[in-house]
């Protein structure tokens, strides 16, 4: 049995969806897109949803329209996919790294706090706080906007694996995406839905988007050849975007499918010291993007590294999530090194992101969790 770490799930629907548009003299820049941006936005609740061409671009673009630039200084986590901090490097911005808090896995507030106190003591130019949605999960929202709004920072939310998270506060739904002055989503095939490759900027301040918008179209704010600053060739096609509607009605039924497997899992290895799993947190309703095994304090770097290639000789595709950003090698010239970060690191060291698509059938989770099993048995 091969089984493989994501898979799309794709229907009749969304293949009529597509070629409906390939009929059309409208494959790029028409009807689908506007409609594209307008559902995802009444989605989530927000007033305004640019599409662009890939999750990274629309932090790029959200890091560009916020006017952060050279020698500017943004909060950020060492444990997440390389994009969230990229966009910083794109625009010569210096990431400010801060060590995750152990229970969520996510940036750590506390620290963010201690550090902006610090960088404006020394009189830093310290702009923002970007924090990530990890593994479809939400980081803390509510002390980061705190923090944000105390040392006037703008707040970036990365939620390109967190579409339709949700907390419940006071019996209110405050979606993932929202909780910053503009946040991401991305469509790429791994994700909840897809449109191939895609992503979404989503915000309500009407100048973030004016500005994402004329970013993403060669710098135009008008019609015409008439270009009013630089500006890229970000955009996203009809083809992808009637895809990704065509996804969007079936969303919840997705969602749904997805925590199921990652319940599945969790069962399998309830009350199993070896192997915990990453766990929503309360008053959280988890969009599921990874399932996460996390493995028990007593195995090295060394001894993960194993489980990952004896699964993959098993035809069952895993992951290490994530290698942390800050000893990448195009990071290496802010001067992090291994142990600046220890908790990051411990959690990149111990975790694997098994195999999880709506479409998976309990079948292959059992095989999946079978061979984990094995595994756990010779490698003690």
């Amino acid at each position: 049995m091969r089984i493989p770490h994501a898979r799309p799930d794709i229907t009749a629907k969304d293949i009529n969806a597509v070629a409906a548009v390939l009929k059309t003299p409208f494959l790029a820049r028409g009807p689908k897109l506007a409609e594209f941006e307008e559902k995802i936005a009444r989605y989530v609740g927000v007033r305004h949803g640019i599409s662009v061409n890939s999750g990274t671009s629309a932090l790029h673009l959200i890091v560009k329209a916020m006017g952060i630039g050279p020698g500017d200084m943004v909060i950020t986590t060492p444990l997440s996919f390389i994009a969230s901090s990229n966009c910083l490097l794109f625009e010569g911005a210096i990431p400010v790294f801060v060590d995750i808090d152990q229970k969520t896995a996510m940036i750590d507030s506390a620290l963010v706090e201690e550090k902006a106190k610090k960088l404006r003591a020394a009189k830093k130019p310290l702009k923002a706080i970007l924090a990530v949605d990890l593994f479809g999960s939400l980081a803390a929202w509510n002390d980061l906007r705190r923090i944000a709004k105390r040392y006037g920072l703008f707040l970036i939310e990365d939620s390109a694996q967190a579409l339709g998270t949700y907390a419940m506060v006071r019996g209110k739904k405050h979606m993932a995406g929202t909780f910053g002055d503009a946040g991401i989503f991305a469509f790429f095939p791994n994700k909840q839905i897809t449109t191939g490759e895609g992503g979404m900027v989503v915000t309500d301040d009407a100048a973030i988007a004016k500005r994402v918008r004329m970013l993403r179209n060669y710098g135009r704010e008008k019609g015409g050849y008439y270009h009013t600053i630089l500006g890229y060739n970000f955009h996203l096609s009809d083809i992808n975007c009637a895809l990704g509607i065509a996804q969007l009605t079936r969303i919840e039924e997705i969602i749904a499918k997805r925590a199921r497997i990652v319940e599945w899992y969790q069962q399998v290895f309830a009350g199993n010291n070896d192997v915990l799993f990453y766990a929503a947190p309360p008053f959280v309703r988890v969009s599921w993007f990874s399932a996460i095994a996390i493995l028990a304090d007593r195995f090295t770097e060394t001894q993960r590294n194993a489980f990952l290639h004896t699964l993959a000789q098993k035809g069952i595709d895993c992951r290490n999530y994530y290698p942390p950003i800050h000893l990448q090698q195009s990071f290496r010239q802010f001067g992090y090194k291994k142990g600046d970060f220890p908790r990051a690191e411990s959690f990149a060291a111990q975790t694997i992101g098994l195999p999880l698509f709506s479409t998976m059938t309990h079948a292959q989770v059992d095989y999946v969790c079978a061979a984990l099993l094995n595994i756990l048995k010779v490698i003690r």
